[in-house]
């Protein structure tokens, strides 16, 4: 029976460098981890070398017996679809490699009027939308930092929102539609508010063509860029 290396090594010669989500499946059926890739080629073939594994990851490895990719335009993209697939499977390795007590998750938080975007840990007991759980912390953050450049929806507290005469920063650099002194009225607001939400859960086919669209063309111009 082939190991977990070799399994690995079949699929390489037919991945691309496209980014996207992969699955590490066991002899069970049972999906073992989740991840997402900028370049999926790359980083299944990291699998490949034990050495350089840790112990833990090492065990995952050998466990494996198929992989299922899914292509994606964007690393955003891949960062949505892994927290929904997560979040679907519980793999457990994704679980076993947390780094924190919980996941984090991205919460549009309704308990205003305004409703705001904004990384969240913990308890549900906020009213808004909660969309994750995602991997890692900076995952959520290169996420929010999309949104925030795609739908301009605030992020600052209620207390600051509510405090604000004149616009922030984040308005002059684009990247909040400056509800908080009328720069955009509630039913346009609350448009993008919507948007933003069919997108996060992969609802509008039509939203995601264009988002893809408007950072191909900051890309070109050198405006757009995510972290590592």
């Amino acid at each position: 029976m082939e190991n977990g290396v070799d399994i690995i090594k079949s699929y390489l010669k037919n991945l691309g460098t496209k980014p996207g989500v992969y699955r590490m499946i066991c002899a069970n059926e049972k999906v073992l981890y989740v991840g997402k890739a900028k370049n999926l080629s790359n980083r299944v073939k990291n699998y490949t070398n034990l050495r350089g594994l840790s112990v833990r990851i090492a065990k995952m490895v050998m466990l494996t017996r198929s992989m299922e990719f899914i292509t994606t335009h964007t690393e955003v993209e891949a960062l949505l679809l892994e927290a929904n697939l997560i979040k679907r499977y519980k793999p457990h390795y994704n679980i076993l490699l947390r780094d924190d007590k919980s996941f984090p998750y991205i919460l549009i938080d309704k308990t205003h009027k305004t409703p705001r975007v904004l990384k969240h840990r913990g308890a549900k007991k906020k009213d808004g939308y909660y969309f994750g759980p995602f991997a890692s912390a900076s995952a959520v953050n290169i996420s929010l930092n999309t949104l925030q450049k795609a739908f301009s929806l605030r992020t600052c507290s209620d207390s600051v929102f509510e405090s604000r005469s004149r616009p922030c920063l984040l308005y002059q650099i684009k990247r909040c539609s400056a509800p908080c002194v009328g720069k955009i009225s509630d039913t346009d607001y609350n448009l993008l508010v919507e948007e933003a939400h069919d997108f996060l859960s992969g609802k509008s086919e039509t939203i995601k063509v264009g988002f893809t669209k408007k950072m191909e063309e900051a890309s070109d111009k050198k405006k757009y860029e995510l972290a590592a």
